[in-house]
């Protein structure tokens, strides 16, 4: 058991220090970037398939926005029965009437580049948006004005979760930890490095830089699609992505179901759907999360020593994001719990891929 808790103590020990200092949450939209003379026109695209609950509002935050240059909305209305489209267009936005998915393409990709078709081809920027996600009256402008002085091709921010239920409060706090882990920021928005990362429910392009990486087409069938995009778009300039609280998710999970299926919609295939690099996530995962509890619980000595410290990191690591949050630190304790639970919906990933169920979403397969 010594060994093991070496090991595991080694492993915070590199999380804390050698992963760009992603759990200290620090990339942030703030301060606002300066005005500009000229403000460039957007616009904004938003795949949306039955959307009823949300799609007025995200669409009445994008018409209230302050922004000093044209700014036009537009739906794809993507095969709703709900009255998706009546309700957008209600709102203020124009409406595009979506048709099923072309062969190759995921469904969310499909919608946008039907909207594409309809965006002018003279606009400078484009602005994905989901048909959840609700802006802050300044989120467009700030948006722009960050892009502009810094000269990016894409600017990213993270929305903020709903984080009401007793089930997103248990489990999205992680869900963000767990993606800037993944994707440490200030690696991604360090213009050498390799990492890239962008967040699907808010990403604005310039275009010109987007149409020369070959728009959505050499991505399309990929289902995490924002990260994709980041990588195909760093290849073109420098990109950022940060955390926000002016850009929200009205997307409600009153269980655990919900989440569930949110992750194991996209984790195997950030696996590369490889059953060797599954595996070495399960003992990566419990190495790092798991064992350090069941030390304190079943060693003795310096085992439970190093079990102990292994977890205190754990849960240091992990009291920014629940801050962001607005949740009680104590809850950091409980990441190895949460833990093992992002590890069964993984291996649930796995198995829907294997029974040809991968990345389900809105009733469709993964292409």
């Amino acid at each position: 058991m010594i060994w093991i808790a070496a090991a595991t103590c080694l492993a915070w020990a590199v999380m804390l220090l050698g992963r760009g200092w992603f759990w200290l949450s620090r990339d942030r939209d703030e301060p606002p970037a300066p005005e500009l003379s000229v403000w460039p026109a957007v616009t904004v695209i938003i795949p949306a398939r039955d959307e009823a609950q949300t799609i007025a509002a995200t669409v009445r935050s994008l018409r209230a926005q302050d922004y000093p240059g044209v700014l036009r909305v537009i739906v794809v209305d993507d095969r709703s029965t709900d009255g998706t489209g009546a309700l957008a267009r209600n709102a203020g936005a124009e409406v595009v009437t979506g048709t099923g998915r072309a062969p190759g393409w995921t469904g969310k990709l499909y919608a946008l580049q039907q909207g594409l078709v309809r965006a002018q081809p003279d606009t400078p920027y484009l602005l994905f948006t989901d048909a959840d996600i609700v802006h802050a009256p300044d989120s467009v402008r700030r948006l722009v004005a960050r892009a502009e002085r810094d000269g990016l091709v894409l600017t990213s921010l993270m929305a903020k979760l709903r984080a009401h239920s007793g089930a997103e409060r248990f489990f999205i706090p992680a869900f963000i930890y767990f993606f800037q882990m993944l994707y440490p920021f200030r690696w991604s928005n360090a213009p050498g490095a390799r990492t890239a990362a962008a967040a699907g429910g808010c990403v604005l392009l310039r275009r010109d830089a987007f149409l020369a990486a070959g728009g959505l087409s050499p991505i399309k069938g990929r289902i995490i699609d924002d990260c994709a995009l980041a990588a195909l778009m760093k290849r073109q300039g420098p990109i950022w992505l940060g955390l926000t609280d002016r850009v929200v998710s009205l997307r409600e999970s009153p269980t655990m179901e919900p989440i569930r299926r949110m992750v194991a919609r996209t984790a195997y295939a950030q696996l590369g759907h490889s059953p060797l690099l599954l595996a070495g996530t399960v003992l990566g995962l419990a190495l790092v999360f798991l064992a350090p509890p069941l030390l304190v619980v079943l060693a003795d000595g310096w085992a439970r020593l190093l079990g102990a410290t292994a977890w205190g990191a754990m849960a240091l690591s992990f009291a920014p994001t629940l801050r962001f949050y607005g949740i009680g630190a104590w809850r950091a304790a409980l990441l190895p719990a949460i833990a093992a639970l992002y590890l069964a919906f993984t291996l649930d990933s796995a198995w829907q891929h294997h029974q040809g169920r991968g990345g389900m979403w809105k009733g469709e397969a993964a292409p």
